[in-house]
């Protein structure tokens, strides 16, 4: 459906979806999925224009199971389009035991992903040599491309002694396996990382200018939620921890004055104009009622990028 809408910018554009995901087909359509409110299942919506979104009709292509595994906690939705398929990535704990949180993958072989048929994969398939990832909370898998190779992100917690959300990376044999081994990407070791529990959460890849910037959000999904950002040269090995750096501060917080509170879990995409675009959720409320990750009013934002003269991203809400 085409809506030549214009784009607004920090204020909700799609109510009640949190971890926003959208992306730009190949033919120059747009798709969108999110975490829904009952974290039940996985809806996919599209449009000719970014804000076309906003009022299109969503589908539900896939539900949570009755029981098992998939039957709780469906999370944060991506759709990739890679070697001719579309997958989705997601998240999905056990009923009957809620935080059993694993990395899942669906596949889709038609052409359109929304009236196509979906497959379950199961879970991300580790490396052959590597026992040990996805062992425990596992969530929030994001996928990007470089130089060929495409890599596979996401936030797992320790399992032993306080639980910490850290992010890991590994480069992929296919769209459902792992070619190597986890490697520890970021922990959460500021004070802005900490507040509730200690987080880093929900990365996102934006290739610019020679540099792989990877966005990322940090502590407990309140009002203190914030993104922070990981840098490396696009020539580096990725999958060395040293090619990587943390920005010391966050790179977009909450912003009272505009009554934007806990900004996070974001995407990237580009506007029909060839606009960078950042796709955020956050609340318009300080006081939240009941249980932050209950809560429903998380809301899809949009904020447009604006880049430095040395080349790095700039997140404002001017």
């Amino acid at each position: 459906m085409e809506n030549n809408k214009e784009l607004k910018f920090n204020e909700p554009w799609i109510l009640q979806r949190a971890d926003p995901y959208v992306y730009r087909h190949t033919d120059g359509t747009y798709y969108f999925t999110a975490s829904l409110p009952a974290y039940d299942g996985i809806a996919l919506r599209h449009s000719e224009t970014l804000a076309g979104l906003a009022d299109a009709e969503e589908t539900m292509i896939w539900h949570k199971h009755e029981s098992g595994i998939m039957s709780f906690h469906i999370w944060a939705p991506e759709l990739h389009y890679l070697q001719g398929k579309w997958y989705i990535y997601y998240a999905g704990g056990d009923k009957d035991d809620i935080w059993e949180i694993r990395p899942y993958v669906l596949e889709c072989q038609d052409e359109d992903p929304i009236t196509g048929t979906w497959v379950e994969k199961g879970m991300m398939e580790r490396s052959a040599d590597d026992p040990f990832s996805f062992t425990d909370f596992s969530l929030d898998a994001t996928v990007f491309e470089n130089k060929g190779r495409y890599y596979y992100v996401w936030a797992e917690k320790v399992s032993v002694g306080k639980k910490i959300s850290n992010l890991y990376i590994a480069e992929m044999e296919s769209p459902c396996k792992l070619k190597t081994a986890q490697v520890l990407l970021a922990t959460p070791c500021y004070d802005w990382e900490r507040i509730g529990f200690w987080v880093n959460e929900g990365p996102f890849a934006l290739k610019r200018n020679g540099k792989i910037f990877i966005t990322y959000s940090g502590s407990e999904t309140g009002i203190d939620y914030c993104v922070g950002m990981l840098t490396a040269d696009a020539d580096a090995d990725l999958l060395d921890p040293n090619s990587w750096r943390k920005s010391r501060m966050p790179v977009l917080r909450t912003n009272e004055a505009l009554k934007i509170y806990g900004p996070g879990h974001n995407c990237f995409t580009q506007d029909e104009d060839g606009r960078d675009i950042m796709v955020y959720h956050a609340r318009t409320e300080a006081e939240i009622q009941g249980n932050p990750l209950y809560n429903p009013n998380r809301h899809a934002m949009l904020m447009e990028v604006k880049w430095n003269e040395d080349g790095t991203p700039r997140f404002s809400y001017e």
